[in-house]
């Protein structure tokens, strides 16, 4: 089996935090996993081969609520960035913009190959999506 690494997000608003990344990112539910009352106990979603799990954050969300913290948490900081491989970075961006991501550093060639931008999710997760593969 290949290796894999799948980044792991929290969020207050789990279920709005789905509908979000579907939408403006293109992400597919892979799978749900209903927590409490307005809870995510566990999600995947997948675009392409590309996957990230997330779960709701807060009192009572399970035994991750002691080891992680969200931007909200941390005074809008946050302490990792998902890097998102796209064929088409100018069309991803103007889908994002669409969905109200708040840009960071717009639309670019980067110096390392491929075009990309930096953004934020409605929660301050940071996002950093781009064409440039590092495996190509």
């Amino acid at each position: 089996m290949a290796e894999l690494a799948i980044p792991c997000l929290r969020y207050h608003d789990a279920p709005a935090a789905i509908e979000w990344l579907c939408r403006a990112f293109g992400f597919a539910r892979h799978l749900v996993v209903p927590g409490g009352p307005g809870q995510i106990a566990h999600a995947e979603l997948a675009l392409g081969r590309a996957m990230i799990m997330l779960g709701s954050a807060g009192k009572g969300a399970g035994p991750l609520d002691e080891l992680m913290s969200t931007p909200r948490e941390l005074a809008g900081r946050s302490t990792q960035i998902v890097y998102l491989v796209v064929d088409d970075p100018d069309a991803h961006y103007e889908k994002a913009l669409a969905a109200g991501a708040k840009v960071i550093t717009p639309i670019e060639d980067k110096r390392q190959g491929g075009r990309g931008y930096l953004c934020s999710d409605p929660e301050g997760n940071l996002w950093s999506v781009g064409s440039y593969d590092p495996f190509a």
